[in-house]
């Protein structure tokens, strides 16, 4: 029975959590943003906390700057989880251009030696309209890889109720079977005699 409820409360939870992923993406990331910043303010307490409870008159202990940085920018994350998405996309975006950009200028002057191919220029191209778009519309492309992970969730779900319940089924075939006595080898096939 253990079994039972373990694999249908992992697809159960798969399932849930994939559902959300797709119809809720941008929420997702918001939360991914507040979960990071929880990580950094955690331990940048805990380091702030054990200074001023093991400070000693005789041992000087410096001040953890980097857990009081570590704590308020883990404080930040968490305040405006917008902002760092946005900023992470534009930054994303700014590079995808510029890559693009220098891999066309790099075909373009290499044209100029010996002859290039068309198919070349596709690659580029699409790094480049795909850093615009992320440029344009920020958010709707940081959504994509949420959508992408909750539609395999959901797949992971559904494959893994299926799969219980077709070999749950072909389990009670096999106990429903009544097994097979075992004979006892000949005695003219040892090689012993």
């Amino acid at each position: 029975m253990r079994t039972l409820s373990n694999s249908i409360l992992r697809s159960v939870c798969s399932l849930v959590i994939g559902v959300l992923l797709v119809v809720w993406p941008e929420a997702a990331m918001i939360y991914l943003v507040i979960t990071i910043g929880v990580l950094f303010l955690i331990p940048g307490l805990i380091s702030l906390w054990g200074y001023f409870a093991h400070r000693t008159g005789e041992a000087r202990q410096m001040f953890p700057v980097v857990a009081l940085g570590s704590a308020l920018f883990g404080l930040w994350l968490m305040i405006m989880p917008k902002f760092f998405v946005s900023i992470l996309m534009y930054i994303l975006g700014a590079f995808l251009v510029l890559a693009g950009i220098q891999l066309l200028s790099g075909l373009v002057s290499a044209r100029r030696g010996f002859r290039v191919p068309a198919g070349f220029f596709i690659i580029p191209g699409s790094i480049l309209l795909a850093g615009i778009l992320v440029l344009l519309n920020p958010f709707a492309t940081a959504s994509v890889p949420f959508i992408i992970l909750g539609v395999s969730c959901i797949f992971y779900s559904l494959s893994d109720l299926i799969n219980y319940y077709k070999f749950r089924r072909q389990d009670n075939r096999i106990q429903d079977v009544t097994p097979i006595e075992e004979t006892p080898l000949m005695e003219e096939n040892d090689p012993e005699k």
